[in-house]
């Protein structure tokens, strides 16, 4: 099996300025052959048959990609309208600020087959591509949000992946990203 970094995830899993809540201790070059050179503890089916949930035991001091909202901390959730690339239209996100989460346990990547990826636009010589990675305590896949869901759904000429809306899928993450959010 040979795994690929793809430029999309590169630039949300390794920025340029290095921020606290990407992944430590590590380039993205050294990620890529960390995957390549380690068996995943487990392989979850993802929404889709062209995605795959990579879990692997985290080696880093990455920490968790959500926090849970209590009335202690929701004076500090922020939004604003952001785009994940040039090309996508602007979304509404929300996050904490002065937050700070667990060390993760796990990373999760988030893989697509390299025949999605030429659907989307991108050739990898690899069998997989990385599209994204969830940080979390366990070993299992935090719902996708429910905005990705929908940029899904509408295509690939949207920044999706053109899979239809799983109506009970997108309560499931209303009902968690409800309760949690990212943090910065």
């Amino acid at each position: 099996m040979s795994i690929h970094l793809t430029a999309f995830a590169h630039t949300r899993l390794f920025p340029r300025t290095p921020r606290p809540n990407t992944i430590q201790d590590c380039s993205a070059e050294q990620f890529e052959q960390h995957l390549n050179a380690h068996a995943p503890d487990k392989v979850i089916d993802g929404y889709a048959p062209f995605c795959k949930l990579f879990v692997y035991r985290n080696w880093t001091s990455t920490r968790c990609l959500t926090v849970p909202i209590t009335d202690d901390n929701r004076h500090l959730l922020r939004s604003a309208y952001e785009a994940r690339t040039r090309e996508e239209l602007p979304v509404l996100v929300r996050w904490f600020e002065g937050v700070e989460s667990p060390v993760a346990d796990y990373l999760v990547v988030i893989m697509y087959s390299r025949e999605q990826l030429e659907k989307e636009g991108s050739i990898i010589e690899a069998e997989w591509g990385v599209v994204g990675c969830l940080y979390t305590a366990e070993p299992a896949e935090i719902p996708m949000a429910p905005i990705t869901m929908m940029r899904n759904a509408l295509g690939v000429e949207e920044g999706g992946s053109g899979v239809p809306m799983d109506r009970d899928a997108y309560r499931d993450a209303v009902a968690f990203w409800e309760r949690n959010a990212n943090w910065r």
